[in-house]
């Protein structure tokens, strides 16, 4: 179990540890998630599990109380996530295994109006943003090019983002059940429907094509339906990362991100490297203040 930490602790633990690495003052109007999540799997075999569900410690939110158990809770050991933020956790199980996550979220993150916000040229981004302007497995930006410059070929920056999360939301339906691990976003755009991933998806795509990074972001939201692990975009836009989410189920105010990555397939927040049975699983999020 990892140790609890009250709100006032964790706000003086996250200004030490990231107070310098934000391009901007993170702290807005404040509002405080409850988080629990529970997952069970059965293993027939010894199998090596790479688990992330614990909300990160980055700029725009503060971690208090995080409680989390795990059985067997052995054989373990923490790793950084993808691009170091947030951790992962290596498990090797055989049995049952079952996992359970609570904490408090202190959300402080700004919002910005998308639409007022620039692009960076591509030749002066960050080296690590720069792979997030390429194709990768379930955004497949390079095919996109000719349909983003004939769609929104007359907007730039923000701007251009605001139309397409608005283009996705008047064109794609939300249904659950319709894809699966496999859908990419050609697949979103030709079928028009999808859950939360598959929105994601599509927009990391079309902002790409668009020249501006973009990044698939794992979290924890409220309001979301079905109640699970929700996924939404970040953009690269003045300087800075900003949270999109075209399902419209969420705000970046209420958003506690737990991994990021170039598409689903970095922040899988369970991964099996062998046979698995799904046995069990929620994830309940709750605005507590």
């Amino acid at each position: 179990m990892m140790p609890g930490l009250t709100l006032a602790a964790a706000i003086t633990v996250h200004e030490r540890l990231c107070g310098s690495r934000s391009a901007r003052p993170a702290f807005g109007p404040t509002m405080t998630l409850s988080i629990h999540s529970h997952i069970v799997y059965d293993y027939a075999q010894p199998t090596d599990v790479l688990v992330q569900v614990e909300a990160a410690m980055t700029p725009g939110q503060i971690i208090a109380n995080p409680e989390l158990w795990l059985t067997p809770a052995r054989h373990f050991a923490r790793v950084p996530a993808h691009d170091g933020l947030g951790e992962r956790i290596w498990l090797q199980v055989e049995g049952r295994m079952e996992l359970d996550y609570k904490a408090e979220i202190r959300v402080t993150r700004e919002e910005s109006d998308l639409g007022g916000l620039a692009a960076v040229e591509p030749h002066l981004l960050p080296g690590d943003v720069v792979d997030y302007l390429m194709p990768s497995r379930f955004c497949p930006s390079d095919r996109f090019e000719e349909f983003v410059l004939a769609e929104f070929g007359s907007l730039t920056g923000g701007s251009c983002v605001a139309a397409m999360r608005d283009w996705i939301a008047g064109h794609l339906s939300y249904v659950p059940g319709v894809s699966h691990a496999g859908t990419s976003a050609t697949d979103t755009f030709v079928q028009r429907q999808g859950v939360c991933r598959d929105y994601a998806h599509l927009l990391i795509t079309l902002v790409r094509a668009a020249s501006i990074p973009a990044r698939y972001a794992s979290v924890y939201a409220p309001n979301v339906t079905p109640p699970d692990f929700h996924a939404v975009a970040e953009v690269f836009l003045d300087g800075i990362w900003h949270l999109v989410d075209p399902t419209g189920m969420a705000r970046p105010s209420d958003i506690a991100i737990i991994g990021v990555g170039r598409d689903a397939a970095d922040t899988a927040f369970l991964s099996s490297f062998g046979q698995a049975a799904f046995v069990e699983q929620f994830v309940k999020v709750e605005r507590i203040s």
